[in-house]
């Protein structure tokens, strides 16, 4: 496989610090979101987790990477993260250690997301919580979708299903 222009040879970490490589999810069509447990956009958490329950035996997966880049929104790290991420909105898709998504110092996984010299499809810098990224079967980015938009719209399911098509 070509990773080139990928998302697989990233490494990320999950909340209790296991390394995870993205060629893990080879394959699946992927919804990437920058969360955070104290912003008005975080009732979305539910609604990422349903749209996984709906489309997750198809291939399909979300991956949450809380961030504090906006308003210092992220106040929480490790077990008490992911507590507030499961009790609340009952979160059962991966949720990864805290990162940056803007700026120099951001995790290289989101300078390749937001940069279509690195990705070869497009240019989308988060510009709140909640950014979402849509990545095919192969690892590329393919479309991304504002905080406003609800992960429930028809809009982001079309997509989705589109996505998951193409893969049969």
């Amino acid at each position: 496989m070509d990773f080139t222009q990928t998302i697989y040879p990233f490494k990320v970490k999950f909340l209790n610090g296991k390394e995870q490589n993205l060629a893990a999810y080879a394959n699946k069509v992927l919804l990437v979101v920058n969360t955070a447990s104290g912003c008005g956009f975080t009732p979305q958490l539910k609604e990422l987790q349903d749209l996984r329950s709906e489309y997750a035996n198809e291939g399909f997966e979300i991956l949450g990477f809380p961030s504090n880049d906006f308003g210092s929104q992220e106040p929480l790290d490790g077990s008490k993260l992911n507590e507030f991420c499961e009790v609340n909105y009952g979160v059962q898709f991966p949720v990864f250690e805290k990162v940056m998504v803007r700026g120099d110092a951001a995790h290289p996984l989101f300078k390749f997301l937001r940069s279509k010299k690195l990705n070869g499809h497009l240019n989308s810098t988060p510009k709140w919580n909640f950014h979402k990224y849509l990545i095919n079967r192969k690892g590329e980015v393919v479309d991304f979708f504002y905080s406003f938009t609800k992960p429930s719209s028809s809009k982001v399911k079309k997509k989705i299903q589109r996505l998951l098509a193409e893969g049969k």
